[in-house]
């Protein structure tokens, strides 16, 4: 890709501290930070691949794997001074981390999962999931930041596999495609804009409203919950046009917003078998990862729980 530019924070086997890693990123102005690692346990059977992102932990397992990424801070001369307090080995001194605004959560997630799924899909790693972790480097990065976790290398076929040219290969291969994939969405997104509302024409007159304007509205009588399936093409922390040239000339694409991602579905329907046929119309055009939904006056709920109500 001659658009990217891959800035190492080393290329030799030397310490850095990660403070300066986080720097390099920042001075580099970058777009995406990419912190490759390796595991390890005290049980030898344990292995997989996991990308963390930035959050707090919850259970001993994800405090083993902050802690631990961390403690590389006590190799450091002056850390008590540097990093104003915090001790890797003190985990209340974590929270501190997740007090930072992280504005690239969504984006990070997005990308941690693509890596995630090339390593299980193609790779056919152990997947560990997607996980937040109070990880100093990446609650430093001014920019969406993932830490992978290849692998664990107290496991002895883990570590021959990730010793071996094919092993590092292959995750490198997966790697880069989950970044050409999410470098692929993010340029769809920011190349669709988002009309703005019309500016008020300060000169325009008000109008005085009529005695029908001013005569109390009759209130509607309630209507019963709208209940529908319907199918999820896409997901974004982007809101964009809905014309059918941005959806690969899909038409009737609607959105709805859960948290804070933009969510683009099609059809509505009372009938999953409906639904389901629609998905697969949804994958032929392109959309790979399309999936059925239900909703309830625009609120997602489960398929079992819209059977129910539809009956």
């Amino acid at each position: 890709m001659p658009d990217v530019k891959v800035v190492y924070t080393r290329k030799t086997d030397v310490f850095i501290e990660l403070q300066e890693r986080a720097r390099i990123a920042n001075a580099a102005d970058a777009d995406l930070f990419i912190s490759i690692h390796c595991d390890a346990f005290t049980q030898k059977s344990v292995s997989g691949a996991t990308s963390l992102v930035l959050g707090r932990n919850h259970g001993d397992e994800n405090m083993r794997v902050a802690q631990q990424e961390n403690s590389v801070i006590l190799l450091e001369d002056n850390y008590e001074e540097k990093y104003e307090g915090f001790d890797p080995r003190k985990p209340e001194t974590f929270i501190a981390l997740t007090l930072y605004q992280n504005a690239f959560l969504n984006q990070s997630i997005s990308f941690a999962q693509k890596v995630q799924d090339q390593f299980r899909e193609r790779v056919k790693r152990k997947d560990r999931g997607v996980k937040q972790q109070p990880l100093y480097v990446t609650s430093r990065t001014a920019m969406p930041a993932v830490l992978v976790e290849l692998g664990f290398l107290t496991n002895y076929d883990e570590e021959d596999f990730l010793n071996s040219e094919q092993g590092q290969d292959f995750m490198a291969s997966a790697i880069f495609r989950a970044f050409k994939e999410y470098k692929d969405e993010r340029e769809f997104f920011e190349n669709s804009s988002v009309p703005h509302a019309p500016t008020p024409d300060p000169t325009k007159k008000e109008e005085t409203p009529t005695q029908a304007q001013l005569d109390p509205v009759k209130q509607p009588e309630e209507k019963p919950h709208e209940v529908y399936y319907t199918v999820q093409i896409l997901t974004s922390g982007i809101k964009k046009n809905l014309k059918p040239e941005n959806f690969k000339g899909v038409s009737g694409v609607e959105i709805y917003e859960e948290g804070k991602l933009f969510k683009y579905i099609v059809g509505k329907t009372p009938s999953l078998g409906e639904a389901e046929t629609l998905k697969q119309k949804m994958k032929d055009a392109g959309f790979k990862d399309a999936f059925v939904i239900a909703l309830s006056d625009g609120t997602r709920i489960s398929l079992e729980e819209a059977k129910e109500l539809l009956q």
